[in-house]
């Protein structure tokens, strides 16, 4: 075996043979002069009978003093010997946990070096015999898996972890049909007098921005920055105000009061932040420690339940949410958006966002179409990234200067605008925008004008300051840009182009082509535009880039952490 605080050279792993080298975990050195390698260690394995467990350090060390050692074998058992041998050296150990302690093994040395039935446990660097026998449970915890497997701990942080998946997906399901029905009743209201919009729209917008800011301060705008500043927040009180179950009710029922008002906006940027708050919670009630993965996880689980779009889910916390893959987050993020997944579908049934298209791109003279779609597309979604950024920026150099007051002048305003352009698009650019994009999808043209009205009636409803998302009405937008493009390329299906400027627009408003193109096909359930569809959404990537540097969400971000910053500590942020 090795000799360790010495003084003299590192120990090699050939110095212990018996089970080739390897450590279950290592203790701190508290000699008066540590070496860097000094490192007293715990042991478990197997040894041959008669095999010599260990070399006490040489006496008179210059680091550590070592005691004769006293050692206990038990009876033989085919050959083998159960042997505890603890060696006194004047350090202070501390015993890592058992989830370190397989970390620092593989699997399969782990298994090889560990023999279930006859082990010999080994403590070197110890004073303390609590220390030993608390090793010794450790040491049974780890040749007795089936001991995790029914611990209750492990029990309760499971079943909260799948409840919190679940919930997300009730509650995102739920969410839809509450929305469809808020904007079944604007049509109602509006089926009375075109002209209701005028008053109905902007004293919504001014209820939903007074009560978003007194009693729901962090609820505004789409709800995918929040989670994104809350992964970057370690505090808990700075993650509570972007990340709550108080929170979450208050998107909710502002989303859904903005959609009863005519608002263009959607409920998936919403459901993400629901998501996101759901599964802090569930993070913090089982003890589950690892808040940052469940962020992302609940983000990409609201993403799955509101389009129906697993897929599209897990790729979006993936591209949009980290901005980096993360082999730690895998089990979370696919457990999460299964179980969300199974029950949206239970209550809304396997559906497909926009119904089955057979659009296709076929001969080599229909990719003109694409590459206009994706530079068009590409153009349009940076210009409304540019005016939300700077918009936003000079908003809240304005609503600072006199909050309350100011605030209401720009959800009047907002809602104003909103109305006017609903009401001289004939109601088209009301609400998400859904049944315009569907149509034009199956066949029906929409106007021209019908891209740029809804682009501008997103803009004014994004910055009113209620609460509300951007995905739907950007799919709307996208839709219109390729229904306006159709008439130039007659030789080429005018659904497979309003499906190309779907995803040209939105790759350059999230700037997330990987997104942008999956979400569409799964979306659409149509596979044979896979390609052009890569290549539309790169190229709308590409394009709203230069326009456009900085990413839509990741920059509001960066607001709400410098809120958040503002009332924590500098070293609570990250």
């Amino acid at each position: 075996m090795t000799k360790l605080c010495t003084g003299g050279t590192k120990p090699q792993a050939a110095d212990w043979p018996w089970h080739k080298g390897q450590l279950t975990c290592r203790a701190l050195c508290r000699s008066p002069v540590p070496p860097a390698w000094c490192a007293p260690v715990v042991q478990i394995g197997t040894a041959p009978s008669g095999s010599p467990i260990a070399k006490a350090p040489a006496a008179g060390s210059s680091n550590c003093t070592s005691s004769a050692a006293s050692a206990s074998t038990a009876p033989k058992r085919g050959g083998r010997s159960r042997v505890k041998r603890v060696t006194d050296c004047r350090m202070a150990a501390i015993l890592p946990d058992v989830a370190a302690a397989r970390q620092d093994i593989p699997s399969q040395a782990f298994r090889r070096a560990i023999d279930p039935t006859v082990p010999a446990v080994e403590i070197r660097g110890l004073e303390d015999l609590d220390i030993a026998s608390l090793s010794k449970r450790t040491a049974q915890r780890l040749r007795r898996p089936q001991t995790l497997f029914l611990s209750r701990r492990l029990w309760r942080r499971r079943l909260v972890f799948w409840g919190g998946a679940i919930v997300t997906g009730l509650i995102g399901a739920g969410f839809a049909i509450a929305a469809n029905r808020a904007s079944h009743f604007f049509d109602l209201v509006t089926g009375w007098s075109r002209w209701v919009p005028l008053v109905l729209t902007p004293a919504g917008f001014l209820v939903s921005a007074l009560v978003c800011r007194q009693v729901f301060p962090g609820a505004q705008g789409s709800g995918i920055p929040q989670a994104i500043a809350a992964r970057h927040i370690r505090d808990p009180v700075g993650r509570d105000r972007l990340l709550s179950m108080r929170l979450t009710a208050g998107k909710i029922l502002l989303t859904l009061f903005g959609l009863a008002c005519g608002a263009s906006i959607g409920r998936e940027g919403p459901t993400v932040q629901v998501g996101a708050s759901i599964m802090l919670q569930a993070a913090r009630l089982g003890g589950m420690g690892r808040e940052r993965g469940l962020i992302l996880a609940g983000s990409a689980a609201g993403v799955a339940a509101a389009f129906n779009t697993p897929l599209a889910g897990i790729v979006f916390a993936i591209e949009e949410m980290s901005r980096s893959y993360e082999h730690r987050t895998n089990g979370l993020i696919l457990s999460t958006v299964i179980l969300a997944g199974i029950a949206s579908v239970a209550l809304l049934g396997n559906y497909s966002y926009f119904g089955v298209t057979s659009a296709s791109i076929g001969a080599l003279s229909d990719w003109p179409a694409v590459i206009a779609c994706g530079l068009v597309g590409g153009v349009g979604g940076a210009c409304f990234s540019w005016l939300v950024l700077g918009c936003t920026t000079r908003l809240r150099a304005f609503i600072t200067r006199r909050p309350m007051r100011h605030t209401m002048i720009v959800a009047v305003i907002a809602g104003l605008i909103v109305a006017v352009l609903g009401i001289a698009s004939h109601g088209a650019t009301y609400g998400t925008g859904y049944e315009q994009a569907r149509g034009a999808l199956e066949g029906t043209p929409l106007p021209w004008i019908y891209a740029p009205m809804k682009l501008l009636a997103t803009l004014a409803s994004t910055l009113s300051g209620i609460p509300g998302g951007i995905f739907a009405p950007s799919l709307s937008v996208g839709a219109g840009l390729g229904s306006a493009l159709a008439p130039f390329f007659p030789g080429t299906s005018a659904g497979a182009i309003v499906v190309l400027g779907m995803a040209g627009y939105f790759a350059g408003v999230v700037q997330a082509p990987i997104t942008a193109f999956v979400i569409i096909v799964e979306m659409t359930a149509d596979h044979g535009m896979v390609i052009p569809l890569m290549a539309a959404a790169v190229i709308g990537f590409g394009t709203s880039r230069l326009i456009c540097p900085q990413p839509l969400y990741h920059t509001l971000a960066e607001y709400f952490i410098a809120t958040v910053r503002a009332t924590l500590p500098e070293e609570k942020t990250e």
